[in-house]
């Protein structure tokens, strides 16, 4: 069996710089070989550089969706503070 799908909580949490670019080379690097990366990190700027698609959540509920092309901090946050 071949790992198709990675979860990953906070993975560079309290990881200096050097090693978070590598971390990310490797998440990149298994996500074009077709391994689905699910990435999980409360740093939106980490988020908006890594993912091509970001489900925004918030009190266990999903607030929104959006895409690559639709990625802004404002609008992150939008999502994340509506009722």
């Amino acid at each position: 069996d071949h790992l198709k799908i990675l979860v990953l909580d906070e993975p560079t949490k309290g990881i200096d710089v050097g090693a978070k670019a590598e971390i990310y080379q490797m998440i990149c690097d298994l996500a074009k070989s077709g391994i689905g990366v699910i990435f999980i990190s409360s740093e939106l700027p980490e988020i908006l550089n890594i993912c091509d698609n970001v489900i925004i959540m918030n009190g266990g509920k999903v607030k929104g969706e959006l895409t690559k092309e639709e990625f802004s901090e404002e609008r992150v946050l939008q999502l994340a503070m509506q009722e």
